[in-house]
């Protein structure tokens, strides 16, 4: 399918940070290893990959908002749009050399998403999705959720939190809950891979706490076109608010809600 004008925007700004990535992760592996010095090229990847999108995305649609991992919420002139982009997710991957990460860029329009890329630059895939035409890998494939219509063969992703920060006690209570019903659990790193690799049919459901609209925005878009439910943890579309999100098919989706509202009650 021919991306469209919007698409081609997106997919042009995320080949070329993309490139920029690539080349970084090709060095991190040789760097020395120690905290400081890995840690700190990374962060300037990081930096260089939003620059690049910042500017490409600017040029081609002038006056756009931006909300931004790095730059936080940044305003222009046109307020009916912001980009909604994060550079590279999976900081934590890249940092020791495994290829799961993604460049993740998605279009709000009057409060609404509206478009949605999510580019691994490590295998060249893209997800793309448009509100209403449905959501692709590479232009070619058209994706859909998977059709397991319950948790007994159902293979589910989740996010655990970082070093220091809160939920680990409430994050361990949910997983218990979903681990006893399904076949398997995952945990790659990047929210957006995961809410891609749901669209795509390779996980049946996800969900996670503590995240921000950058990490999953693209993919709220991915995997409603792609047939999914995706809403907060109460069932609510107040995903960016909140930063809780869960995602499936129709019946993953519900069993999950049902799952972790047990393990919090």
């Amino acid at each position: 399918m021919p991306a469209s004008a919007l698409m081609t925007v997106m997919i042009n700004a995320a080949r070329k940070a993309g490139r920029s990535l690539a080349r970084d992760f090709g060095e991190v592996e040789h760097l020395q290893v120690s905290v400081k010095g890995p840690a700190n090229f990374v962060s300037a990847a990081d930096h260089r990959a939003e620059n690049i999108l910042y500017e490409e995305l600017s040029k081609a649609r002038q006056g756009y908002c931006f909300l931004m991992e790095e730059r936080g919420l940044v305003e222009g002139p046109d307020k009916t749009h912001t980009w909604i982009v994060d550079p590279l997710d999976g900081t934590t991957n890249f940092l020791h050399g495994i290829p799961l990460f993604a460049i993740s860029i998605a279009l709000q329009r009057d409060g609404e998403l509206v478009a949605g890329l999510i580019y691994n630059p490590a295998s060249g895939d893209f997800y793309t999705a448009e509100r209403g035409k449905g959501a692709f890998l590479n232009d070619n494939r058209r994706l859909r959720v998977a059709g397991r219509p319950d948790l007994d063969n159902a293979v589910i992703v989740t996010g655990v939190p970082h070093r220091g920060r809160p939920g680990h006690g409430q994050h361990l209570a949910e997983l218990s809950a979903v681990m006893r019903d399904c076949a398997g659990i995952r945990r790659t790193g990047s929210a957006a891979i995961d809410l891609a690799w749901v669209a795509s049919g390779r996980f049946d459901g996800y969900w996670e706490r503590a995240i921000q609209p950058w990490d999953m925005a693209a993919g709220i878009v991915l995997v409603r076109e792609a047939g999914g439910f995706v809403s907060g943890m109460e069932g609510r579309p107040d995903m960016l608010k909140t930063g809780a999100i869960v995602a499936g098919n129709e019946a993953i989706h519900g069993a999950l809600l049902k799952r972790i509202a047990a393990a919090n009650g």
